[in-house]
């Protein structure tokens, strides 16, 4: 991006094409609609083609879709060249927000389970990235966004196979950050607080006590909606954000500084 676009429109990403995983529904989709609202082409990644067609005619013809697994870690370099077809240019933006939620105590969690939500989450955002990287690193431009968790950063009940994969993002973002920074690519976390989506909803289903935990200790004293997310995201892969890496950035009403 010129430098002079850049001063003049810092938080605008016109030109960038972005990869979304999990990017039809929730989350991924409040992202999806900020980074089109802010000139960004968006290509969905995601299982159900049937919600990917919905989320791509919501969002209009900046925005494309491949079907994809990211359990099919094999098949990463397939879902980067099908973008790159779909949004006519290279993606220079990722969004690792596609995942699965296990709430069981510690004790109850198999290891096929465990492993199930290690794959999805810390395997499958391993790979697309490493697909993604080459790429950027050679046209000196890129932008990695890894959706983290409060799950990163603090101890949370009957999600220890998630609690696990979260906080792995958080030692992949700074173990990436120190090794493609040099070469104009960023790589940094959002940690979102509890949002309102469907994966929360069933989190606190018939577990009202965990809901009022969580909102005596959010100071604002709400849930987040998905559009927060989205322009958090927008800012770390903004122009705005040039000097900014390896950095997990709470988006969560004060949680982590409630008491």
């Amino acid at each position: 991006m010129e430098a002079s676009k850049s001063s003049s429109t810092p938080f605008r990403l016109d030109g960038e094409v972005a990869i979304i995983t999990g990017g039809a529904t929730g989350l991924g989709f409040g992202m999806a609609k900020s980074f089109v609202a802010s000139g960004a082409k968006v290509v969905l990644a995601g299982r159900r083609e049937d919600e990917l067609k919905k989320a791509v005619a919501a969002l209009g013809a900046s925005a494309s879709y491949v079907r994809h697994d990211v359990t099919e870690h094999g098949k990463a370099g397939e879902l980067v060249a099908a973008a790159t077809r779909a949004a006519g240019a290279p993606p220079s933006i990722l969004i690792n927000n596609a995942g699965v939620h296990l709430k069981k105590p510690a004790v109850e969690t198999s290891a096929e389970e465990f492993l199930n939500v290690l794959n999805t989450h810390v395997i499958g955002a391993h790979a697309l990235t490493q697909a993604v990287l080459p790429g950027m690193i050679q046209r000196k431009h890129g932008s990695v966004i890894f959706i983290a968790s409060m799950a990163s950063l603090f101890g949370i009940p009957k999600v220890v196979a998630y609690s696990a994969a979260k906080s792995a993002y958080v030692g992949m973002v700074r173990t990436l950050a120190s090794e493609v920074s040099a070469d104009n690519v960023r790589v940094n976390a959002v940690a979102p607080g509890w949002i309102d989506s469907d994966m929360m909803r069933k989190a606190l289903a018939g577990d009202p006590a965990r809901r009022d935990k969580i909102l005596g200790r959010t100071p604002m004293g709400r849930f987040g909606d998905a559009d927060d997310i989205g322009w958090a995201a927008v800012y770390l892969c903004s122009p705005a954000a040039k000097f900014v890496t390896g950095v997990v950035l709470p988006v969560d009403g004060g949680v982590s500084i409630g008491f």
